[in-house]
């Protein structure tokens, strides 16, 4: 299986706007409405990009990897490269959506260790004098990102990616996972083997062939691992591995031994042993309880 890759549901590339190519782009959700007349943000999609929305009025709901979210005034969404999700209901809803490209925001810093994290929640609250902080970053970085649009030798794409910086830490949730305690060597060394996971999990599942593949130690990858995430190396891999196991048994009908063979497992049996063991119940059963097309 090639990573991203799953049935049923569509495949969203970065392509932003003509005249508004700098790796970030600026709507709302009422441009969203206008330009998806056939209402295909409510089918299951996975974007190869990010997607943060501020909701500033409006209720509505939201669905990210099989999980559903009520929106309401304040509600903060950041839908990160390799999500599955849907817009259920946004028809009420108004406030901005910022997309932009991996790697964008400067690295390495917290921002970038933020939009890193693939285990970070989809949706949360933020408190009233957040929000309105949060509000005004997304409306500075509006503002400059029309600008450029407009007049392009005001165009700077690093402005803009400190600007969006500056919303990414501002709305963030109110107890975000800490920084990197590492150096910046580690931190170095762990962005090579998560993006390592992220292209073969699918098909590596040991730790030893991505240290071997990328010239590190175990221990050198368990250390930098840790030190990013709080996780082991193995652990990190597991865990990636057991998401997207939970994936497709959420959004596609395929059969437990399918799943088994599209994760890189020669064994429905070993599938059953690992999903067992990370997410202490069998498929079938975590699959009977979230629902599959």
């Amino acid at each position: 299986m090639e990573s991203g890759q799953i049935p049923g549901v569509r495949q969203l590339r970065y392509a932003p706007a003509v005249g508004a190519v700098f790796g970030v782009e600026v709507l709302s959700f009422e441009r969203l409405r206008r330009m998806d007349g056939g209402r295909r943000r409510t089918w299951p999609q996975r974007p190869d990009f990010h997607v943060l929305a501020l909701v500033a009025s409006g209720a509505g709901q939201h669905m990210a990897d099989f999980v559903d979210h009520p929106l309401r005034e304040r509600s903060v969404v950041w839908i990160r490269p390799g999500v599955v999700h849907r817009w259920t209901d946004v028809e009420d809803l108004d406030g901005p959506l910022i997309l932009f490209a991996q790697g964008f925001l400067p690295a390495p810093g917290p921002a970038a260790h933020a939009a890193g994290d693939v285990f970070a929640p989809s949706c949360w609250q933020l408190e009233a004098d957040a929000w309105e902080l949060g509000l005004r970053a997304a409306d500075h970085l509006c503002h400059e990102h029309a600008a450029a649009v407009s007049v392009p030798r005001l165009a700077s794409a690093p402005l803009l990616a400190h600007l969006l910086s500056a919303l990414v830490l501002r709305v963030l949730p109110p107890d975000p996972v800490p920084p990197q305690a590492g150096s910046a060597e580690e931190f170095a060394v762990f962005r090579r083997y998560r993006a390592a996971v992220e292209e073969r999990f699918a098909r590596q599942h040991h730790v030893a062939g991505y240290a071997s593949a990328l010239g590190y130690g175990q221990r050198t990858l368990t250390r930098a691992t840790r030190a990013a995430t709080g996780l082991g190396a193995k652990q990190f891999l597991d865990q990636r591995i057991l998401l997207e196991a939970k994936r497709l048994l959420a959004h596609t009908g395929l059969p437990v031994a399918r799943c088994a063979e599209r994760l890189g497992f020669h064994d429905a049996a070993n599938f059953t042993t690992f999903f067992q063991r990370q997410a202490g119940m069998p498929p079938s059963r975590w699959r009977a309880g979230h629902g599959s097309p």
